[in-house]
């Protein structure tokens, strides 16, 4: 059993816990089968659909459960969306999904991994080029989602076609489809008070039926030990909320047209608009050029409903022009001004632990603030055994889809750092200070980065022509070096067990995940499918008796490092995962004092420190016979 003591996870033998893992998986964003992003046919029949398959047929789950636990990766970041709860209608939950969704939870038990529930979300919904909420959320803001590409309210795979330009989905935060969503869920109360549905405030309607369908997931789960607990919203975002100004575009990444916020109201409207237009260059986003946007005047609202932000004051037609009445709506309340993750992300994901606790008192939330800010300042009177989950991955390589050793990029203040010793000390800076803010500003509480990984497609997708990976592996390497050196917990992104070289993990041709039928020669093979075993499949101290002090993997050599000071009321020893992949020909062992045992059937070193000095190192390397 696992649980939370202060900064670290501990074990029943109050052992220190690392988490490897993995979230599973990419294609649950989508609908099962047939659910692909690049597929237009019957994408906005929203309500009839089924997630029931997602991550992977039940017939299948022995064979990708037995692959992961053999490559260590024995927590699982489990996806649901909302949208699979809930699509049909609000309150009508697709108990089918329900069903198959605790049997493979259950399976994943008997295979002996833990797991927590991320409801996942990327951009809002599919209907706004991502996935999570139910397409009847915007409909019943008064969204009208078939005419969101024409005026520019959102950037959709399925109705925007081939090529799918790079990375283009994020932006759909900041268009009016996905930044008016989010606007209303998190802050409707303050920022759209006259906005009702059903009678309801749009604000108090959204989070309740979000929190009942997450709900519905605890009271299915409630009796599995091996859940621990339920992720709060992944990657929530703002909106407009917070933004200084609605006449700039702010934000850091801009690809494509790329309207302000008062632009894409009046995009919304019904009124074309003239745009500036980014491409993302390896300095990052430089604007190109201009686009005309919805230059045949169509309105994203529905038939008998207009701009909310209009009907608001936040800006009008004045004298047959429209005119931006309050450029900073957004930024203050009652003359305060606002922060979101602060003011309005924590009140909610207290909202959230309290109503998952009332099924399961037991659950560990796991709480996920806006990404790239910094968290909220957790109070005595906020959540109790929380942990803290932000994501990072090497922007440099997810962005460009390319990998230099000498090129890397600092992600929190989005400039360059270049040499392979710069970039190193970085990465685990950047990490260290996620676990800094866990420490300081939300209690003292474990962190796990609940998102990490790279692009598989790297290159133009070289290696899928080639069959030489050596990039990928090499670019895994620098990210997981990174959080080895930080002694981090992480659940890597992605396992889709459908992925395909030409389509990657079913959703906006993205192609993160470490397994590929396409690169599947040997079904027999539990390895074969992986991508870039070398560096996912790696040693690591699973269980520590005392604290952690550094833990290192040298992939060339196949070096494992690892020192810790003892914990003398810790009885039982410590163990590193020691993978069969990596060290088939059995291991040498060098101690700084004590003893261990080998047990290669599972993967395990024990070492059996003695009593006389506080802290002890273990050097694992292969044994060359």
């Amino acid at each position: 059993m696992i649980r939370t003591d202060g900064i670290h996870f501990k074990d029943q033998h109050n052992r220190t816990l690392l988490l490897r893992g993995v979230n599973l998986g990419g294609g649950s964003k989508v609908p099962y089968p047939g659910g692909a992003t690049y597929i237009r046919e019957g994408f906005f029949d929203h309500r009839d659909v089924s997630f029931v398959g997602r991550p992977f047929p039940l017939e299948e789950a022995d064979e990708h459960f037995q692959r992961l636990k053999s490559w260590g990766l024995t927590t699982l970041r489990f996806l649901v969306t909302w949208e699979a709860i809930e699509h049909a209608g609000p309150g009508q939950y697709d108990e089918a999904y329900l069903d198959y969704l605790r049997a493979i939870v259950e399976k994943a038990g008997e295979h002996g991994f833990t797991l927590f529930i991320d409801p996942h979300e990327d951009v809002w919904s599919r209907f706004t080029g991502g996935d999570g909420a139910p397409g009847w959320t915007l409909e019943a803001a008064g969204l009208d989602m078939t005419r969101f590409a024409e005026t520019g309210a959102a950037v959709v795979h399925q109705t925007h076609g081939a090529p799918f330009p790079r990375m283009i989905w994020p932006t759909n935060n900041h268009k009016l489809a996905a930044a008016t969503m989010w606007t209303l869920f998190f802050g409707g109360n303050d920022f759209a008070p006259q906005t009702k549905i059903e009678g309801e405030p749009a604000q108090d309607y959204l989070q309740r039926h979000y929190i009942a369908a997450i709900q519905q997931v605890a009271e299915r789960l409630k009796d599995f030990e091996h859940v621990l607990g339920y992720d709060t919203l992944n990657e929530p975002a703002a909106g407009f909320i917070g933004l200084s100004t609605l006449e700039a575009a702010l934000w850091r990444l801009k690809i494509g047209p790329t309207p302000t916020p008062f632009q894409s109201m009046l995009l919304g409207a019904g009124l074309p608009q003239e745009v500036d237009f980014y491409e993302l260059k390896a300095t990052g986003p430089k604007k190109v050029g201009k686009q005309v946007v919805n230059p045949n005047g169509l309105s994203a609202w529905r038939e008998g409903h207009g701009c909310i932000w209009r009907q608001h004051g936040v800006w009008d037609i004045v004298d047959s022009q429209p005119r931006l009445l309050r450029p900073d709506y957004f930024a203050c309340v009652n003359g305060r001004a606002v922060n979101f993750n602060q003011d309005y992300f924590r009140p909610f994901a207290n909202r959230f632990a309290q109503a998952i606790r009332q099924v399961d008192p037991d659950a560990i939330i796991f709480v996920e603030a806006e990404p790239e800010k910094e968290q909220p300042a957790w109070g005595e009177s906020d959540a109790r055994d929380i942990v803290s989950v932000p994501h990072w991955y090497d922007a440099y390589v997810l962005m460009l889809k390319d990998f230099h050793p000498w090129l890397g990029v600092d992600s929190h203040v989005g400039k360059l750092v270049i040499t392979p010793w710069r970039i190193r000390k970085s990465y685990a800076e950047q990490i260290e200070r996620y676990k800094r803010q866990a420490m300081e500003k939300m209690g003292g509480v474990p962190t796990v980065i609940g998102e990490t990984g790279i692009a598989f497609d790297l290159q133009d997708k070289h290696a899928y022509k080639t069959g030489d990976f050596r990039t990928a592996i090499r670019a895994m390497d620098r990210t997981l070096r990174a959080m080895d050196d930080a002694l981090v917990s992480y659940t890597l992104w992605n396992y889709t067990s459908d992925n395909a070289n030409d389509r990657g993990d079913l959703w906006n041709d993205e192609d993160l995940s470490i397994f590929s039928r396409n690169q599947q020669s040997d079904p027999e093979d539990i390895n074969s499918g992986g991508r870039a075993l070398e560096a996912v499949v790696r040693p690591y101290a699973s269980k520590t008796a005392g604290e952690p002090l550094k833990m290192s993997f040298d992939l060339r050599r196949k070096r494992f490092d690892f020192e810790f000071r003892h914990d003398p009321a810790v009885e039982a020893p410590s163990e590193i995962f020691v993978p069969n992949f990596q060290y088939p020909c059995g291991v040498r062992v060098k101690l700084s004092d004590g003893s261990f045992e080998h047990d290669k059937e599972r993967q395990a070193l024990i070492y059996k420190h003695t009593m006389h000095q506080r802290v002890h190192c273990v050097r694992i390397e292969p044994d060359e016979g």
